[in-house]
């Protein structure tokens, strides 16, 4: 298998499984994985929130789950109250909340943000009490060890992992460098 370089490539590659937020047809793309616990993740939400507006229709972005049990022992659920909400039609929404909540991911604040966001939070609760989401976010886990992550947020741009600053503006010239 030839490489354009040494740097990893994104296996497997976006799926219509993944969660993703513009045209599939988009000209870049851009994946992350990410943890709704990590510190360095909530910083990257907005400079994310901001690239997507700016580049609009030229832009898709993926989110998959990475959760770094070991040092945030509430990422897991916070990943599978994620699942949840999507099953119930409301991955990005919820995906949102986390972050701009991310101070507060017990699972009663799971329940509450579910709640807030107009979701069955009964159901969800069930979800989370009976592990029905694990599986899901363990493949997206999975899917970035293949892929040679081993932080958060770890980006992918077109498939080849970006490995420089994600700022604003470095994100954005890394981008329109593979546009």
């Amino acid at each position: 298998m030839s490489r354009r370089d040494d740097r990893a490539q994104l296996t497997p590659p976006v799926t219509p499984h993944d969660h993703a937020a513009g045209p599939a047809n988009a000209p870049l793309t851009l994946v992350e994985y990410g943890d709704y616990q990590c510190p360095h993740c909530g910083r990257a939400y907005p400079i994310v929130k901001d690239v997507q507006r700016t580049l609009g229709s030229q832009l898709r972005f993926v989110f998959r789950n990475f959760p770094l049990t070991r040092i945030h022992p509430e990422a897991e659920h916070a990943a599978e109250a994620a699942e949840a909400a999507a099953a119930q039609g409301a991955f990005w929404p919820m995906h949102d909340r986390l972050f701009e909540r991310q101070f507060a991911l017990d699972d009663d604040r799971l329940v509450e943000y579910a709640a807030d966001l107009g979701l069955d939070a009964d159901r969800l609760r069930g979800e989370l009490e009976a592990g029905t989401h694990a599986a899901r976010v363990r493949d997206d886990f999975m899917s970035g060890v293949k892929s040679g992550v081993n932080g958060t947020p770890t980006f992918f741009i077109n498939g080849v992992r970006y490995d420089g600053s994600w700022d604003r503006e470095s994100l954005l010239e890394a981008l329109q460098v593979h546009a």
